[in-house]
C-alpha cells in the first residue's frame, strides 16, 4: 500500500507538455497552481526540488515563434532565451510565497564526472539544507544531449539519486503507465502498480511524446528504473491538475507507482 505522507525529500518533475498550451505559450494558470501547490507542501515540512522542462518551449512562445528551430544553434538561442523567462517566472511565483529558489544547469557530463557529480551532490544538500527550492534543467544552450536525458525525464532520476530523495513524481499530459496505447485504444488500462520494469514493461511504454516534449513514457520508464534502483519510490500522474499532489501525498491511488527496491 502506497503511503507518501511520511516522505521528507520530492523531487517534482515537469514536462513542456504539462507547462504549455498546444500554441506553445507557457500555461500560466497551470504554473502559478503548481508553484502554489509545491510552496504549501514546503510549508508543510517538506523538501522539494523541481525539475523543470519547457526552456526550449517558452523561448519558442517569447519569440513569437511558430515552432521550434531545426538546427541545433537555434534551438540553443530559443532555449537561451526561454530559460531566463523560465526562471524569472517561478522566482516570482515562489516569492510570493517566501520561497527562495535556485537555478542549476545540468549537462550529461557533469553527471558522468565523478568529480563534478560530487560536487553537484554536496550543493544540493546544502541548498536543501538552506531552505532553498532547487529548480534544475539541462543546460539546452551549450548540451546536445537532449535525447540521452530524455526530456529530463532521466535528468529527475538522476538528481533524485543525487539528492538522495525518497520520491520521484513525474508530472505529465498523461494519467500513467497503460496496458496499451490509450490515445489509440479507448480500452487501455492504467497501471497503478509496477512492482518491476521487464520487457513487458517496455513495450507497454512505446510511442512518442507531445510535439512541446521530446521525452515519451519510455524515458519515464528509464527514469523509474534508475530510481527505483537508488531506493527511491516514483509516480508517474497527471499534472494538469497540481492540486493532485495534494492526493498523492495522502496516500490516494493516482497514476502509477513505481515501489523503491533496496537502496543501493
Amino acid at each position: 500500500m502506497r503511503d507518501f505522507s511520511k516522505v521528507n525529500r520530492v523531487v517534482i518533475k515537469v514536462g513542456s507538455s504539462a507547462l504549455t498550451h498546444a500554441s506553445g505559450m507557457l500555461n500560466i494558470r497551470c504554473v502559478e497552481l503548481l508553484t502554489k501547490v509545491m510552496a504549501d507542501i514546503k510549508n508543510s515540512g517538506k523538501e522539494l526540488i523541481l525539475v523543470s522542462s519547457g526552456a526550449m518551449a517558452v523561448g519558442v512562445g517569447k519569440l513569437g515563434m511558430a515552432a521550434k528551430p531545426k538546427d541545433m544553434p537555434g534551438k540553443q538561442a530559443v532555449a537561451a532565451v526561454g530559460q531566463c523567462e523560465l526562471m524569472y517566472i517561478y522566482d516570482k511565483l515562489f516569492s510570493e510565497y517566501n520561497h527562495i529558489t535556485s537555478q542549476i544547469l545540468l549537462t550529461r557530463e557533469d553527471v558522468d564526472n565523478p568529480d563534478r557529480k560530487q560536487n553537484l551532490q554536496n550543493t544540493f544538500l546544502r541548498l536543501l539544507e538552506m531552505g532553498v527550492i532547487p529548480i534544475v534543467n539541462e543546460n539546452d544552450s551549450v548540451s546536445t544531449d537532449e535525447i540521452e536525458f530524455g526530456d529530463n525525464d532521466t535528468l529527475s532520476a538522476v538528481v533524485a539519486s543525487l539528492a538522495q530523495a525518497d520520491l520521484l513524481v513525474i508530472l505529465s499530459d498523461i494519467d500513467g503507465l497503460y496496458d496499451s496505447n490509450p490515445r489509440e485504444n479507448a480500452q487501455a488500462k492504467l497501471l497503478h502498480q509496477v512492482d518491476r520494469i521487464d520487457a513487458n514493461v517496455e513495450a507497454m511504454a512505446s510511442g512518442a511524446g507531445t510535439a512541446r516534449g521530446t521525452g515519451g513514457m519510455i524515458t519515464k520508464i528509464h527514469a523509474a528504473q534508475i530510481a527505483t534502483e537508488h531506493g527511491i519510490d516514483m509516480v508517474i500522474m497527471n499534472g494538469s491538475n497540481p492540486k493532485k499532489l495534494y492526493d498523492l501525498m495522502d496516500g490516494e491511488e493516482l497514476g502509477t507507482w513505481f515501489p523503491a527496491h533496496e537502496r543501493i
